[in-house]
């Protein structure tokens, strides 16, 4: 599966902004998505997941704030992103893998969120 971010961008701290992950392939309902982040010179951090059967979780510091939502008919996963604070400044990349898999396996190529102070 291919995945290609978009809605990425420059917001001030208590904005929102709505990140698309487009996927591309067969059998989009039959992967676990997620989205994580990451800044330069850090390690990538995981944000939210959602399940095949619409399970979600996420990390502590988006927890009531983000929401990670998808649609199987388009083929995409989108991110809430509400009360966004400086901290949460990051490129944003979305993710899957098959359920049963250790790993996300596969990797769009990131969108850049700044949120401005």
């Amino acid at each position: 599966v291919q995945l290609v971010e978009s809605g990425g961008g420059l917001v001030q701290a208590g904005g929102s902004l709505r990140l698309s992950c487009a996927a591309s392939g067969r059998s989009f309902s039959n992967y676990q998505m997620a989205w994580f982040r990451q800044v330069p010179g850090m390690e990538r951090e995981f944000v939210t997941f959602i399940t095949t059967s619409g399970l979600r979780g996420y990390a502590d510091s988006v927890k009531g704030r983000f929401t990670i939502s998808r649609d199987n008919v388009k083929n995409q996963v989108y991110l809430q992103m509400n009360s966004l604070k400086p901290e949460d400044t990051a490129i944003y990349y979305c993710a899957a893998k098959v359920l049963g898999d250790p790993g996300y396996n596969y990797w769009g190529q990131g969108t850049q969120v700044t949120v401005s102070s």
